[in-house]
């Protein structure tokens, strides 16, 4: 029975030791990924709608 209570009196001291640890928390990096390819598709929206235009006055003379 002493055995026993050596045991556990000798858990408590060693889990109550680790309790008090401050360890800073380590902050994931933020990853910000940008799109290359918006600057084309800005352009040709546009330029298909001047076509269109063009086709349809061109149609009309």
């Amino acid at each position: 029975m002493k055995k026993i209570a050596l045991a556990a009196a000798l858990s408590l001291a060693a889990t109550s030791s680790f309790a008090g640890n401050i360890v800073e928390p380590v902050m994931e990096p933020e990853v910000i990924v940008e799109e290359t390819g918006g600057t084309a598709g800005g352009i040709v929206v546009p330029l298909l709608l001047l076509a269109v235009v063009a086709a349809i006055a061109a149609s009309n003379h």
